[in-house]
C-alpha cells in the first residue's frame, strides 16, 4: 500500500536532533529551508509571505548562543498559514486592502513554537476568508498541488500542506473547521492533526480588520476552529501538538491489535468516489489481516444527516460573524443556544460511542485533489463516480469530528485515479475528547502495518 511521496528530507525531530548533536548547524539548516523554497516555490507558490532575512539573523543568533535541551523544535525552519499574525508581517486572509499592513505581534501560537525554538522561514498561503478546499486569492495568487500542478492542494491550509509535500519544510501549523488541515493533507499526501477543540490556543488568528483596532488584544477563539499541524510523520506530529498545547496531554499506550474499531465508509447524502473508496477498502483489509478489530457499523454512531445540519448551521454563523445569512435572516440567541444545546447532545452521544470503541476511521474528503476552479468548491459541484453533487455535501466527512470537538489525526494510506489523475489518499483517525496523542499514535501504528 505504497504510497506517493515527493521529498526523503528530515522531518522536524530528525532536524532537531541533527541540530542538537551539531552534524548540521541552525544556520545551515535554514539556508538549505530557503533554498528549497527558491527551487520549488517557483513551481507551485505555497509561501504567501516569505521571512528570509529575520529567519537567517535569526539561525545565526542561535548558532552563538548555548544549546538548550528543553527545547524540542530547537533550529527546525518551518512555516505557518498567512491566517496567523507573525509580528511584522501581514495578514490579508486573502484581502488586497491589508497586504501593506504588518501585524503588530505574534500570535499566541508562534510565540509557543518560537519559544520551543522553531524558526519561521514565511507564512503559507490561503484561500479568501479560509472558506474554500482551494488556495488561492487576488493578494498571493493559486497553490499548486506538488504532485499533480493541475491539481488543488486543498484549503484552507493549502499552502502549508503543499509547503510540507514538496519538501521546503518539514512542518506547518494550520487551522480546520471544515477540514482546513485534514483535507489539504489528504490531498497532499502527508500527515494533518485535527486538534480537540481548545487545545491549541487561536488568539492572534484574528480577521486583520479587527486586529488593527486601537487597543485590541486578541478576539475569542471562536467555536468549531482549531489550530493543527501538518507533517511527514506521526511523532513530528505529536511533538507540534505539545508544545501548542494549552494543557498537558496524557498518553494511554494500548497496542492497536487490542483496540476497537468502527470504520465509516457510507453515509446517507455523502457519496464516495472510487478514488477514495477503493484505497479505504484495501487499507482496511489489510488491518484486518493483521488482526485488527474494525467493526463496519454501529447504532451508537450519531446520527450523521442530524449532526451535518446542526455542524452547517453553526459554522455559517461562526464564518459570518453572526452576519446575516445570504437570505437576509440573522440568527437569534435562541438559535444560537438551541446549537449550542444539540452540539452537547451530539458530544455525549459520541462519548457513549468511545465506551465501545477506541477510534473511528473515515475518509477526510470524498475525492481526492480536485482540479483548479474560480469557482469554491462548496459554490460548486463535486464529481463522483461521473455524478456531479453539491460541493458542500463533502462537508459531512469533516464535520464527523468538527461539530463534537474531537481529535482526528489524518495519514496517508494509498493512492487513487480520480478524473484521469494517480493522487494521493489519506484516512481520518477520530478519537475521544484530549485523547490527541493516542490519535497520532493509533494514526502511526496503521501507517506501520499498510506500508511497513
Amino acid at each position: 500500500m505504497a504510497y506517493p511521496q515527493l521529498t526523503d528530507k528530515a522531518g522536524v525531530l530528525a532536524t532537531a536532533l541533527a541540530i542538537r548533536t551539531r552534524k548540521i548547524s541552525v544556520a545551515e539548516a535554514v539556508d538549505a529551508a530557503i533554498t528549497r523554497a527558491g527551487r520549488l516555490d517557483s513551481e507551485i507558490d505555497a509561501l504567501a509571505v516569505p521571512d528570509f532575512e529575520r529567519a537567517c539573523e535569526t539561525a545565526r543568533a542561535m548558532d552563538n548562543a548555548p544549546r538548550r535541551l528543553d527545547q524540542p523544535l530547537f533550529g527546525v525552519p518551518m512555516t505557518i498559514k498567512e491566517s496567523f499574525d507573525v509580528a511584522g508581517l501581514p495578514t490579508t486572509f486573502g484581502h488586497p486592502e491589508f497586504r501593506d499592513q504588518p501585524a503588530p505581534r505574534d500570535a499566541l501560537l508562534v510565540r509557543r513554537l518560537k519559544a520551543a525554538g522553531a524558526v519561521i522561514i514565511g507564512k503559507t498561503n490561503v484561500p479568501v476568508d479560509l472558506t474554500d478546499w482551494q488556495s488561492f486569492n487576488p493578494v498571493y495568487g493559486r497553490t499548486l498541488n506538488p504532485h499533480n500542478p493541475e491539481r488543488s492542494p486543498g484549503g484552507s491550509s493549502g499552502g502549508s500542506a503543499a509547503a510540507v509535500a514538496s519538501g521546503i519544510v518539514p512542518c506547518d501549523y494550520g487551522t480546520d473547521i471544515g477540514g482546513s488541515v485534514r483535507v489539504p493533507a489528504h490531498f497532499c499526501g502527508v500527515w494533518g492533526h485535527k486538534t480537540t477543540w481548545g487545545l491549541v490556543p487561536k488568539h492572534g488568528h484574528d480577521f486583520p480588520g479587527m486586529s488593527r483596532r486601537e487597543g485590541f488584544i486578541a478576539a475569542a477563539d471562536s467555536p468549531l476552529s482549531i489550530a493543527g499541524p501538518l507533517a511527514r510523520n506521526a511523532p513530528d506530529l505529536a511533538v507540534l501538538v505539545e508544545v501548542g498545547a494549552e494543557v498537558p496531554l496524557r498518553r494511554h499506550a494500548r497496542p492497536l491489535k487490542d483496540c476497537r474499531l468502527l470504520a465509516i465508509t457510507e453515509l446517507p447524502g455523502a457519496a464516495v468516489d472510487a478514488s477514495v473508496r477503493e484505497p479505504t477498502e484495501a487499507a482496511l483489509e489489510t488491518l484486518a489481516r493483521a488482526g485488527v478489530h474494525i467493526d463496519r457499523s454501529s447504532p451508537l454512531l450519531p446520527d450523521q444527516t442530524q449532526q451535518y445540519r446542526a455542524y452547517l448551521k453553526m459554522m455559517n454563523i461562526v464564518m459570518a460573524r453572526g452576519a446575516p445569512a445570504p437570505d437576509g435572516k440573522r440568527a437569534s440567541a435562541s438559535d444560537w443556544f438551541d446549537l449550542m444545546d444539540a452540539q452537547a447532545a451530539c458530544m455525549a452521544q459520541w462519548d457513549a460511542l468511545f465506551e465501545a470503541y477506541d477510534f473511528v476511521l473515515a475518509p477526510p474528503a470524498p475525492v481526492l485533489a480536485v482540479p483548479h476552479s474560480d469557482t469554491a468548491v462548496f459554490r460548486g459541484m463535486l464529481s463522483i463516480d461521473g455524478h456531479n453533487v453539491s460541493g458542500g455535501s463533502g462537508l459531512v466527512w469533516s464535520g464527523m469530528a468538527t461539530f463534537p470537538g474531537l481529535p482526528a489525526t489524518v495519514l496517508p494510506i494509498g493512492s487513487g485515479t480520480y478524473l484521469g489523475a494517480d493522487l494521493p489518499c489519506g484516512m481520518q483517525v477520530i478519537g475521544p475528547r484530549w485523547r490527541d496523542l493516542d490519535c497520532i499514535a493509533a494514526a502511526e501504528a496503521i501507517g506501520h502495518i499498510l506500508h511497513g
